[in-house]
C-alpha cells in the first residue's frame, strides 16, 4: 500500500476536526427534519391502518384515495429534503454558520 493513500488514525482525527466548520451539527439538524418526518408518516400509517383507505378501495373515490395524512406526511417530508433543506444548507454554508442577531 503507498503511503500517500495510508494515515494514522491520530492523523485522521485531527483532519476531522480541522475540517469540521461550527454549522456541521446545524446543518444535520436541517437535513434530518425530512427523513424523520417521512418516517413518522409511515409510523403513523403502520400504527393506525385504518386511515389508509387504499387497503380498502370499495366505493371511493380518487382523492379519497390519495389524501390520506399519513400519507401527505410523507409526501411533506420528501418535498423538505428534495426542496427545502438543501436551500437552506447551502445558505447556512454561506453564512458560515454565524447565528444573526
Amino acid at each position: 500500500m503507498s503511503s500517500e493513500y495510508a494515515s494514522t488514525i491520530r492523523e485522521r482525527r485531527a483532519r476531522l476536526r480541522e475540517g469540521t466548520p461550527r454549522s456541521a451539527p446545524r446543518a444535520l439538524a436541517i437535513q434530518l427534519i425530512g427523513p424523520l418526518t417521512m418516517l413518522a408518516g409511515v409510523v403513523w400509517a403502520i400504527a393506525q391502518p385504518y386511515r389508509i383507505v387504499i387497503l380498502e378501495r370499495q366505493g371511493k373515490s380518487l382523492y379519497e384515495l390519495v389524501v390520506q395524512p399519513p400519507l401527505l406526511v410523507i409526501a411533506v417530508g420528501l418535498l423538505y429534503a428534495l426542496v427545502i433543506a438543501p436551500g437552506l444548507v447551502a445558505d447556512l454554508e454561506d453564512d458560515g454558520g454565524a447565528p444573526t442577531r
